[in-house]
């Protein structure tokens, strides 16, 4: 009828190394290797972003305070 599953293709110079999800450790060496990377991946980004944000949050704060002080009612006496 046809090939049997799992001859369906011929692969030459090809390898596939596979393993079961439930066969791997998920969260292995996560403390031990995972904490300090995320530390220093954690602070190279507040010193590249950081000022970024600083910087809009400052401008935005100015923006906001201004529109109000633009849209006042002026005193009439």
């Amino acid at each position: 009828m046809g090939k049997d599953w799992g001859t369906l293709a011929k692969m030459s110079g090809i390898t596939y190394f596979r393993l079961s999800s439930y066969e791997q450790k998920a969260f292995s060496g996560m403390i031990k290797d995972g904490l300090p990377n995320l530390i220093r991946t954690t602070q190279q980004l507040v010193l590249r972003a950081g000022p970024f944000f600083l910087g809009t949050y400052l401008l935005m704060e100015w923006a906001d305070a201004e529109y109000r002080r633009l849209n006042r009612k002026p005193h009439s006496h």
